[in-house]
């Protein structure tokens, strides 16, 4: 039977629902409920008190609000996970199972338990080249530079005058309509036009720079800021244990999804060849903020919720790890009464 939690507290209206809810789907997933009440421990108030109704279900988590359908599918994906570990054990002494640890199984287990670090390196790396290519181009190695350049430049517009500089007057040179009086704007720093036409466009990604301006990262100053906060999360996540919830899905759409939607739908809507508003022109500080928001909030919903898919995996790969144990350990038994 699957074992329900939930955390509550005196009064809370939308606790006695799920309680309701639970109740009318206990026929069609049975499951034992036990009821925590939050303000009798100062831990549980710290991390649910605002929080309120919380159920846990197995290796998974709702936080309010939620309804009978997300209990129902929740509920249903514990009752099939269960089922699935449960078949691993009745097959345990079935003959004909594989008693080796394969290669496969190794490389299974070791990802599944060191997944965080990978993602983070890999991160890592696809944040780092972009930073080297300007180091390289202030080194004179103008070739591996160019070569990073155009491979980013697949995935990224790579526009100089929204992009990050490195080792010249200024960090950035954005364009003149961005209205940021504190930076020199970017067609008079580079005696470019600003854009307005297809040959501007193709100038400005071009443009890697120079010994006076400086040279640009090969990511837009959107995507580094981006990556740096899935980075940053993912070494916070990592330092905690791997212990942090999910953020929940409404707070990433409101911190994550919203402010990096209006800045850079704002600026689309507003240039050729749609026009459809005001001339808008997103500054460095809005690209970079509304960028790591996205960045570190999705990797803060995401992480989470692979980390419950990996710590299945490293149970029933524990599990089959015992079985084989136990299967070689029976094997050598009669060899040793054979010899008495």
């Amino acid at each position: 039977m699957i074992n329900v939690i939930l955390y509550t507290r005196a009064g809370c209206h939308l606790c006695d629902q799920v309680k309701l809810d639970l109740e009318s789907l206990q026929n069609e997933h049975p499951h034992q409920l036990v009821e925590i009440d939050v303000d009798a421990n100062p831990d549980l108030q710290k991390a649910y008190g605002f929080e309120v109704p919380v159920v846990e279900i197995g290796p998974y988590k709702l936080k309010a609000p939620f309804g009978r359908q997300e209990l129902q599918l929740t509920l249903g994906a514990a009752r099939d996970r269960q089922i699935q570990i449960d078949d691993l054990d009745r097959v345990d002494d079935l003959p004909g199972l594989p008693s080796r640890w394969t290669g496969a199984d190794r490389f299974t287990s070791w990802f599944a338990n060191h997944y965080v670090a990978i993602l983070n390196l890999v991160v890592l790396l696809y944040l780092g080249l972009p930073v080297l290519a300007p180091l390289l181009m202030k080194a004179g190695i103008d070739s591996p530079a160019r070569l990073i350049y155009r491979a980013y430049g697949l995935v990224c517009h790579q526009l100089a005058y929204r992009s990050f500089f490195l080792f010249g007057e200024q960090y950035a040179y954005p364009r003149q309509s961005a209205g940021v009086e504190s930076l020199i704007p970017y067609g008079q720093a580079t005696g470019m036009g600003e854009a307005s036409s297809v040959e501007d466009l193709y100038a400005a990604r071009n443009f890697v720079g120079n010994e006076t301006i400086g040279f640009k990262i090969a990511l837009c100053q959107r995507d580094v800021a981006i990556y740096f906060g899935i980075f940053l999360f993912g070494i916070i996540f990592a330092l905690t244990g791997r212990r942090l919830n999910s953020l929940p899905w409404y707070l990433w759409l409101l911190i994550g999804m919203l402010p990096i939607g209006i800045d850079g739908l704002s600026q689309l809507l507003s240039q050729p060849p749609l026009d459809f508003l005001p001339l808008r022109e997103s500054t460095p500080f809005w690209r970079a903020l509304t960028g790591f928001l996205f960045g570190y909030t999705t990797a803060w919903f995401g992480y989470p919720l692979v980390e419950e898919t990996m710590a299945e995996t490293r149970q029933i790969m524990q599990r089959k790890q015992a079985r084989i144990q136990r299967s070689q350990a029976g094997a050598v038994q009669p060899t040793v009464a054979d010899k008495a």
